[in-house]
């Protein structure tokens, strides 16, 4: 579904990763960690497209990404970023049929396939309740689910997420990570998202993507942890990790 290889990242001459590789498997939910400043939102947008790679290839389906005309690519995946301020005055649904500009109908005159997807969305993401209320009356839960949806309604092999669980509650995170797991292994949808949440990453993810500025170190997360991957990977201070619990202590033992 998607491959890197010898991929540089960054801005103008600022070099954020380099020779970055990697590869996403169809229907799987993939958690990329990292520290902060390691890259994860660069590394993100690069391979959505969002930015252009300082060197490398990145390929989706076999092609690469900048033989993509834009709206082919935004046929092939959908991003979901930080909430964005200039959706405040759109409702919910307003914003999940957003997701069919790319086939190429006019906003607000959507024909029955547009509907049929939309509708979809809603029930997928359980936001039918408050299609009708403005995207600035919502809970931060309920916001990123519509978002979810939107990239739904775009009807794409994949979907990207930058920190979907930051500024939720925990109920709320365990909600948010439970629905793109369904999203992955019933829907087929090819999933990666970056988060700082990383025990419910090891709990939820069917693979992890360890990221440092010149490596991407891939596995499973009981195969990672199994190899002292993880405890390496996040060793810090009095930070400590157990194997078989895959949870995280702090403090002497």
């Amino acid at each position: 579904m998607l491959e890197f290889q010898s991929l540089h990242t960054g801005y103008g001459q600022k070099v954020v990763g380099r020779s970055l590789c990697g590869t996403l498997r169809r229907g799987t939910l993939t958690a990329l960690l990292g520290s902060n400043g390691a890259g994860k939102s660069t590394l993100l947008r690069t391979l959505a497209g969002l930015q252009p790679a300082l060197s490398g290839q990145v390929r989706w389906s076999e092609k690469e990404i900048k033989e993509y005309a834009p709206r082919e690519l935004a046929r092939m995946l959908s991003v979901v970023l930080t909430f964005r301020p200039e959706a405040e005055a759109l409702t919910a649904e307003e914003v999940v049929e957003m997701g069919r500009i790319p086939y190429g109908n006019a906003w607000g005159g959507r024909n029955e396939a547009d509907a049929e997807q939309v509708n979809r969305a809603l029930a997928l993401t359980e936001t039918e309740a408050f299609r009708h209320r403005p995207i600035s009356t919502l809970s931060d839960g309920e916001r990123q689910r519509i978002f979810i949806a939107k990239a739904l309604a775009q009807d794409t092999p994949a979907i990207l997420l930058d920190e979907p669980t930051a500024f939720l509650d925990f109920p709320s995170k365990v909600s948010l990570l439970r629905l793109l797991v369904r999203l992955s292994h019933e829907e087929g949808k090819t999933i990666l998202f970056s988060t700082h949440d990383v025990e419910l990453a090891l709990h939820f993810a069917d693979q992890l993507w360890l990221l440092n500025p010149d490596t991407v170190v891939a596995g499973t997360p009981n195969a990672l942890a199994a190899n002292g991957t993880l405890k390496s990977f996040f060793a810090k201070d009095d930070l400590q990790f157990d194997a078989e619990t895959m949870r995280f202590t702090y403090g002497a033992n």
